[in-house]
């Protein structure tokens, strides 16, 4: 298989792996705005070849990597340059706008919109690691638009990688991730800019810090460049999941002000059964 990889960071970098772990014959080509990244990806054996996007013509897949706000710009000009028999492969937290951008195009059968549920704080190529992918959720929109040959290859590379398929509307993907990640993020960095705030004037508050803040505020270690097109092109859904989460917080802070202490053991415990929902999601361990 002749494979493009177009950003070559933790999420292309770590496909990149694991198709060279399913198969090890693969030729994968990488394709990045910094010289730095590609030079690196070289090094660690992410990749065999620098590229362009002249070489997409030829290639069996792509998968596109980069953040929604290049991928918008990039998609058109990607299914512009690819052959008929080549499957593109985006990995968006947003899909809404990134599907509209391509619903006209002559090519648009080429292209499957992905968005696998899967990541750590960390970018960059050295971020990259094997596995990332396994037993994670993919979430696929319009697959309906994509050639059924090419969704073919497509799932059965998917298959290989032990992931698990939903699919979804563009609309309720976005609305649905703007609670169960985009939200998370923004708790993540917010709490984190509440506490080096108060570190200003509390010199010793990192020494007392455990790991539940260290597990609560990990995300806050994400990359803006990536995270920032995100709330930018879901920015009614996460307004909106934001005004719920923000009333929660109002709604205890004032329980702890009227001493309704029953009250706050009952909020806590009827969130407690999050275990249960959460329970048999895969964690990702590098």
């Amino acid at each position: 298989m002749n494979l493009i990889v177009i950003g070559i960071g933790l999420i292309g970098g770590s496909f990149a792996k694991d198709v060279k772990k399913i198969h090890p014959d693969t030729q994968i080509t990488g394709i990045d705005k910094s010289e730095e990244h590609l030079e690196e990806a070289l090094q660690l054996g992410l990749i065999d070849q620098k590229g362009d996007y002249t070489s997409l013509a030829t290639a069996d897949m792509v998968f596109v990597s980069i953040p929604v706000n290049a991928l918008v710009k990039e998609l058109p000009k990607i299914l512009d340059s690819v052959g008929d028999d080549t499957v593109v492969i985006d990995t968006g937290s947003t899909k809404e706008l990134i599907c509209a951008a391509v619903e006209n195009h002559p090519n648009r059968r080429n292209y499957l919109a992905c968005h696998p549920i899967a990541g750590t704080e960390f970018s960059g190529p050295s971020a990259a690691i094997n596995g990332l992918y396994h037993g994670k959720t993919n979430i696929i929109c319009e697959v309906e638009k994509t050639a059924f040959k090419l969704q073919e290859r497509a799932l059965e590379l998917f298959q290989g990688m032990n992931m698990r398929i939903r699919y979804m509307n563009p609309s309720a993907h976005d609305k649905h991730i703007a609670y169960v990640s985009h939200l998370s993020h923004i708790s993540s960095f917010m709490l984190g800019k509440t506490v080096i705030e108060k570190e200003k004037n509390e010199r010793d508050i990192f020494d007392l810090a455990g790991s539940g803040f260290e597990s609560t505020v990990r995300l806050a270690k994400s990359s803006p460049d990536m995270w920032t097109p995100i709330f930018e092109q879901n920015k009614e859904n996460v307004v909106e999941s934001l005004e719920e989460y923000i009333q929660n917080l109002e709604t205890f802070k004032q329980l702890l002000l009227d001493n309704a202490y029953e009250n706050v053991h009952q909020e806590m415990n009827n969130t407690n059964r999050i275990k249960q929902i959460l329970k048999g999601i895969p964690l990702t361990k590098s």
